[in-house]
């Protein structure tokens, strides 16, 4: 149960990686949002003692830089300057998007006071101001349109009654509309895995992620009756097939070991020589986009760490499917 909820409201980012993973594209991977969490909680001011537990993500508005043509969609991409040799330089394709997020992050206090409303207040504003000078899925956060500050950073501590609570809650999830919250969906993945196993025995978990990730066209005969004549005839009719409700999307979660952990320095042009190392690819998902007013609890949306080390599994979680099922 959070405590405490941080509220960094209306953040606008320019040139976000809109390519989350080999196989995905669009918002970008929940992992870029939790890497945010992470560098403001080690770049935190040394009178400021918090701990940074999860993160969640509002999606207010989102303009992916690419151009239509038909069903196909092609990036907008950039003409580098000619290389050493006077020739062109190669296009290595780079997908980007705008967007305007709000972030909310689960804070613990290490001795902080948090009773004092001036000093939550205190320590939102240096939060927000110091989040405005980093980059964020590797996009560049730009000041704010707000100019009559209607939308404010807030460090909200969380009455122990149930009642106080919820009621903290439904005011915050005002600010946060309109917009969508990106949650995770590993049970629908499991049920139509399921589904898909009882009417083919050699039905993968890809499969079933495919299947949910594109739309379904499907037809359907029905036996109509003729108005004038009375004959019975057959009528064709397309639609898309939707297994479940709700917006799904393919998402990616994490990453899964491909290789030993090796000693640091032992791989050569390793990105940190003083770490250890281990080869990854990339870990699917399902996701759903709900919209705030739907949450029960600020718990539901927010995104956390969950490795397995002996199997070489570092991924993300979310308990939304939880308590759904509750």
């Amino acid at each position: 149960m959070i405590d405490h909820l941080l509220l960094l409201p209306r953040l606008r980012i320019q040139n976000a990686n809109a390519i989350s993973s080999p196989m995905t594209w669009g918002f970008p991977a929940m992992s870029a949002f939790v890497c945010v969490q992470q560098v403001l909680e080690r770049n935190l001011p040394d009178d400021i003692k918090l701990v940074f537990n999860e993160i969640g993500v509002v999606c207010h508005h989102i303009e992916p830089q690419v151009i239509e043509g038909g069903f196909i969609k092609a990036f907008h991409l950039t003409r580098n300057p000619v290389d050493k040799s006077g020739n062109t330089a190669a296009i290595v394709e780079e997908g980007r998007t705008h967007l305007e997020v709000s972030l909310l992050i689960g804070v613990e206090s290490e001795g902080e006071a948090l009773g004092s409303p001036e000093r939550r207040r205190e320590i939102a504003q240096r939060l927000f101001e110091q989040v405005q000078g980093m980059r964020i899925a590797g996009g560049s956060v730009m000041p704010s349109l707000d100019t009559h500050r209607r939308h404010r950073p807030e460090l909200i501590s969380f009455d122990v009654k149930e009642e106080e609570r919820a009621k903290q809650w439904q005011r915050l999830k005002r600010r946060l509309l309109p917009g969508f919250a990106l949650v995770l969906r590993d049970d629908l993945l499991a049920e139509h895995t399921s589904t898909l196993r009882a009417q083919d025995e050699n039905a993968t978990t890809l499969d079933a992620w495919l299947d949910l990730s594109r739309l379904n066209h499907e037809c359907r005969v029905e036996q109509v009756e003729d108005e004038q004549t009375g004959a019975v005839k057959q009528r064709v009719q397309w639609g898309v097939r939707r297994p479940y409700p709700g917006w799904l999307v393919p998402i990616p979660v994490g990453y899964g070991a491909i290789s030993e952990l090796y000693p640091p320095g032992e791989v050569a042009n390793a990105r940190d020589p003083e770490v250890p190392f281990q080869f990854v690819e990339s870990l699917y998902s399902l996701g759903e986009w709900v919209s705030p007013h739907r949450f029960k609890k600020p718990d539901d949306l927010m995104w956390f760490v969950e490795n397995d080390l002996d199997r070489g599994i570092y991924r993300l979680q979310n308990d939304y499917a939880k308590t759904q099922q509750d």
